[in-house]
């Protein structure tokens, strides 16, 4: 399944190394839907982690009352579905609020092909104005290719 990943720079421009470029998956969040409050704080949004620590707080001591169990449970399985869904997205706002500079966003399977795909659009210069050289991409020919067709399907040899 493919996943999408948010690119963002340090504020005043990546360095040279890019170790500060980070790359946030952009979906949901499996810790974040277990564990809300203390995901949040992990993350260092502290505002959010108080508010989810409360609304949690609130939704369990409605669930020792008789009669508003379902709503004590509707209120922390909501706060905790809430972070699972938008923490990422709260991540990325508070990052761009500090001068992150959103760069690209990239589908790939896992993180290091995300990394990978990023890395390799960079140009890269040895300081004296000479590029270094690029790897040369050799994607074969399309007589290489094969012409048999998947699952009954049109066969896709990159012609139309």
């Amino acid at each position: 399944m493919t996943s999408s990943y948010l690119v963002l720079t340090a504020p005043g421009g990546a360095d040279t190394t890019h170790e500060k470029t980070r790359f946030i998956r952009d979906g949901f969040s499996v810790l974040g839907f277990m564990f809300p409050w203390i995901w949040l704080a992990v993350h260092r949004l502290w505002l959010y982690a108080i508010a989810a620590f409360l609304l949690q707080t609130i939704g369990g001591a409605l669930m020792d009352q008789p009669g508003l169990w379902l709503v004590g449970l509707a209120v922390t399985f909501g706060t905790s579905l809430l972070v699972g869904f938008e923490g990422q997205n709260l991540r990325v706002r508070k990052l761009v609020s500090k001068g992150w500079q959103d760069e690209a966003l990239i589908s790939a399977d896992r993180l290091d092909v995300a990394e990978e795909i990023y890395f390799s659009e960079i140009q890269t210069d040895l300081g004296d104005d000479t590029p270094l050289p690029s790897p040369q991409w050799d994607g074969g020919s399309r007589a290489d290719r094969g012409t048999a067709t998947s699952l009954g399907l049109f066969g896709f040899d990159g012609g139309r």
